[in-house]
């Protein structure tokens, strides 16, 4: 009986979140594109800085252990963006040119600028560490809530709709950086869900390992971190250093603000 209640919280969290932050997400996606990467840019920060890494270090793992595993995260995913560059530039036959655009982009706001980014948006870059991010945090959450409802029941439920409204700011983040990378809202929404089911894994595995996994959840959500703050400060704040007029600079400002809120309002409904 509580395997299966862990299954069915699991499932209705990581899936489910990913459905109703779809339905939110995307019916304003097409009008407010540039909004958006800065609302995902928010809620991927505040995500990371503001609710796991807080839930990381007041556990008994050792602050060094924690901030080296964050930067060893940090660098992986410079390294698999590389590797996505590398492998994109060479399957269109780039090569030095592209590693030229590269050099532009930090300076140049206009045509490299954005064509840099777009070519990047089709290489995957940000979808891969998005992903990874999402798995690894899905599995966290599986193993928490899994916990939650091996000590009561009622927990357990309030432990899996804490999560599922916790992770719909985010995935709304994820869903903008995942349509960018793949082009469609469809092929985005199967891969942020195919990351959710991670939850249900996360949830078997705790609830037949919790007594020795429960030491290694910081280390979870640190490695979970790395991979959002990754992909708000490499993939989407440059998409957003732009020059705009004060208007525009004002309104990117304040999606980026609502973002952060809005994960902070709903980690402390939450909690």
């Amino acid at each position: 009986m509580t395997l299966l209640a862990i299954l069915i919280g699991t499932i209705a969290a990581g899936v489910g979140s990913v459905w109703l932050a779809a339905l939110l997400g995307f019916s304003v996606l097409a009008r407010y594109t540039q909004h958006m990467l800065s609302l995902a840019a928010g809620a991927l920060m505040a995500t990371a800085f503001m609710h796991l890494l807080p839930e990381a270090f007041e556990s008994e793992a050792g602050a060094h252990e924690l901030f080296a595993l964050l930067l060893a995260g940090l660098v992986f995913f410079f390294l698999l963006d590389k590797a996505e560059l590398w492998h994109h530039g060479h399957e269109h036959h780039q090569g030095p040119e592209q590693d030229h655009d590269h050099a532009e982009a930090g300076s140049d706001h206009g045509h490299h600028h954005n064509h840099h980014h777009h070519s990047r948006g089709e290489g995957g870059s940000g979808g891969w560490a998005v992903l990874a991010g999402d798995s690894v945090h899905a599995f966290g959450d599986g193993i928490l809530i899994a916990s939650a409802f091996m000590a009561d029941m009622r927990l357990g439920v309030v432990a899996a709709l804490a999560v599922l409204a916790h992770e719909v700011p985010h995935h709304i983040g994820d869903l903008v950086v995942l349509r960018r990378a793949t082009g469609t809202a469809r092929a985005a929404l199967m891969k942020v869900s195919m990351a959710g089911t991670v939850t249900a894994v996360g949830g078997l595995v705790g609830y037949f390992l919790l007594n020795r996994l429960d030491d290694y959840l910081p280390y979870f959500l640190v490695a979970a971190s790395s991979s959002f703050v990754y992909v708000a400060l490499a993939d989407l704040i440059p998409q957003l250093q732009k020059r705009l007029s004060l208007r525009e600079t004002a309104a990117q400002v304040a999606w980026l603000l609502a973002g952060i809120g809005m994960v902070t309002l709903v980690s402390g409904l939450a909690h």
